[in-house]
């Protein structure tokens, strides 16, 4: 299969509306593995925080799967993707899969997952399919049947919900060359568009480019994208990252698959307008601040080993800590926002004409 041309891509993007929505991952999750595990896949919590996002007019999600989940156990990790498409579709939201991940902890095991430690950005976020394997298809170490179950689960997923309209696009890899992997990722990034375009889907492929790192996967993701993606979470680049990229992909599809943290000035307020005026689809970081904790900085990551040291550990029943400015996220896990005017600008600026 082929990517798209640039008619067909604006094609697809005339037929949506705005494109306003968030990376979302349930409260009680601190990873994709957590998320999607049948013990602790929690199809209520998932109901009612989306029933949050659509009353502030959201129309679509960015969801991480993970790769292990899959391998577990094929037919049921399919059963809850389609539940959570059904649940997603009620609320009137379209989904945006992503496959492979770079980003944060680089060992992922299937089965009980860490506790959060307290306070640390994204403490339990996990690759995948995880930096040893990234690294042995960059050397040439990869075992066959590990290239063979990587392949078989980007088939795999792809096949099954290759008609599925409930499903918005596929984000085949994010920021590879994240967590210093730089180009070293570029062997498995380039078997996994490979694996992807052997598949005839009826929604558009993509992996960022701002975001990604290493010179050879940008390059990569930009030839092989249907829609070109990026990642900006910065204020003050936020019209200037979107007037390069519109520049050197000139004629394009443009989609903004991550930004918003408060403290580097990617605001709501700020940065909705800018991308209403370009008409470029937005996902910001984050729904409801839970386990995950992305309301807390990048910073926070720092104190990780020390508190770990000293045993720290959120357990079910604490209360989850709050720092003065959140990072990302926008709700408290019983619906408080944290910002109540930030709420009440994105539910205006989704009334407005031509929004919704």
């Amino acid at each position: 299969m082929k990517r798209w041309s640039v008619d067909s891509a604006n094609q697809w993007y005339a037929a949506q509306p705005w494109l306003v929505g968030c990376n979302f991952i349930p409260s009680t999750a601190i990873n994709q593995l957590e998320m999607w595990q049948a013990e602790t896949y929690d199809p209520t919590t998932i109901d009612k925080e989306l029933a949050w996002a659509e009353k502030i007019g959201f129309n679509t999600l960015r969801v991480f799967l993970h790769d292990l989940v899959w391998s577990h156990d094929s037919k049921r990790f399919c059963t809850r993707m389609d539940d959570f498409l059904a649940i997603a579709n009620r609320h009137g939201m379209k989904v945006m899969f992503a496959l492979f991940d770079d980003c944060h902890r680089p060992d992922p095991v299937f089965g009980v997952q860490p506790l959060p430690v307290p306070g640390v950005h994204n403490s339990g976020w996990k690759h995948s399919p995880g930096q040893k394997i990234v690294l042995q298809f960059h050397d040439g170490s990869v075992q066959p049947k590990e290239k063979t179950r990587l392949r078989d689960y980007v088939h795999g997923v792809l096949t099954r919900f290759a008609e599925d309209e409930r499903i918005l696009a596929w984000d085949v890899y994010n920021e590879p060359g994240q967590s210093g992997n730089d180009d070293k990722t570029n062997e498995l990034l380039t078997a996994t568009w490979q694996w992807a375009r052997e598949v005839r889907v009826i929604q558009p492929l993509t992996a960022c480019l701002d975001g990604s790192c290493g010179k050879r996967n940008i390059a990569l993701n930009a030839a092989q994208s249907d829609v070109i993606t990026f990642h900006c979470y910065d204020g003050q680049s936020l019209e200037n990252t979107i007037t390069q990229v519109k520049t050197r992909y000139s004629g394009r599809l443009v989609i903004c698959t991550e930004y918003m943290a408060r403290e580097h000035g990617t605001t709501f307020q700020h940065s909705l307008p800018i991308f209403k005026k370009h008409r470029i689809g937005c996902y910001n970081w984050g729904l409801v601040a839970g386990k995950t904790q992305t309301h807390w900085n990048w910073k926070s990551v720092e104190n990780m080993e020390r508190l770990k040291a000293q045993g720290a550990v959120l357990k079910p029943s604490d209360s989850i800590p709050e720092p003065p400015l959140w990072f990302h996220d926008i709700f408290r896990k019983d619906g408080i926002p944290f910002d109540q005017a930030e709420v009440d600008f994105i539910r205006a600026i989704m009334r407005q004409r031509g929004s919704l």
